[in-house]
């Protein structure tokens, strides 16, 4: 049977990542856990490393590059240490019920044709289970001030879309996930040219070239305490640049965005930022 490890992404999040270590310490699916510390800024790396769980170790990132580069590290070391591997990528902020939710995913995952397994996902009182692929024009139009979450909820599948225990998506979330090694070999891991998000996006258009499937497993629930992390440590303002600056990375080297529709993302994605900035001025208005 094949090994099965986790790996954690921590960055100036202690308290949240004991707290997941905590949960699946004893989980025996489990076969090593790593905790990757993306170069934090407190006392993060010191305290984990105190730490005293079997089958535990911790690795520090000599900088802080991204999520996505984060990611490689830990599959690299996962890989050195196991060879062909199962791995579960998560973020802090998770919560699992069960070792039988891993084993569930597990399996789905050690089937031959399936390269990316996700649960479903409990965020923020809604569940998140994959969605479509978004073109240029999907993009341009999500990007538009106040009607710009109507095109991102057109992207998502029906509920009745998720019948029986999988559904094949185009992409899921990758706060928590499952990935093959042999895939992440196969795709060159992951791309590190994005600080972070559209790393979803990204993988699973490398995967689109692949025979691999990206399954949801319908029968398994986790919980994501949505944002801890990111939300601590990244300003509103910022936040917002760096998910478009990786939009238009993905556009560009992946989705086959024309030069007009690149100006039009550029021209949408100004046009928000300036809606941001006003949004920000009167609300600090009406505090005075």
């Amino acid at each position: 049977m094949r090994n099965l490890v986790f790996i954690i992404i921590n960055y100036n999040d202690y308290k949240t990542t004991k707290r997941l270590l905590d949960n699946i310490k004893n989980y025996k699916v489990i076969d090593k856990i790593y905790v990757v510390d993306n170069h934090s800024t407190d006392d993060s790396y010191n305290s984990l490393k105190k730490l005293k769980i079997k089958r535990y170790e911790v690795i520090e990132t000599p900088s802080n590059k991204g999520f996505a580069y984060a990611l490689n590290i830990g599959a690299k070391k996962a890989i050195n240490d196991f060879g062909n591997v199962d791995i579960i990528f998560s973020n802090s902020d998770i919560i699992i019920n069960s070792n039988e939710n891993l084993e569930d995913l597990k399996k789905v995952l050690d089937k031959r044709d399936v390269g990316l397994v996700g649960p479903v996902i409990f965020q923020q009182g809604k569940l998140n289970r994959g969605w479509r692929l978004p073109s240029p024009k999907d993009e341009i139009f999500s990007n538009l001030p106040i009607v710009g979450k109507r095109f991102n909820n057109n992207l998502n599948y029906s509920d009745s879309y998720y019948k029986g225990e999988v559904s094949k998506v185009d992409v899921i979330s990758f706060c928590f996930f499952l990935i093959k090694s042999e895939v992440l070999k196969e795709i060159n891991f992951f791309d590190e040219n994005t600080f972070l998000y559209y790393e979803e996006n990204i993988t699973s258009s490398k995967l689109k070239k692949t025979q691999y499937k990206i399954l949801v497993n319908n029968n398994v629930t986790i919980i994501h305490d949505h944002s801890v992390s990111v939300d601590k440590n990244i300003s509103y303002i910022n936040k917002f640049k760096i998910l478009k600056k990786s939009q238009m990375y993905f556009e560009i080297n992946y989705n086959n965005a024309n030069s007009f529709e690149k100006i039009l993302l550029k021209f949408t994605i100004k046009l928000t930022l300036i809606t941001l900035y006003v949004r920000i001025f009167i609300k600090g208005g009406l505090k005075k």
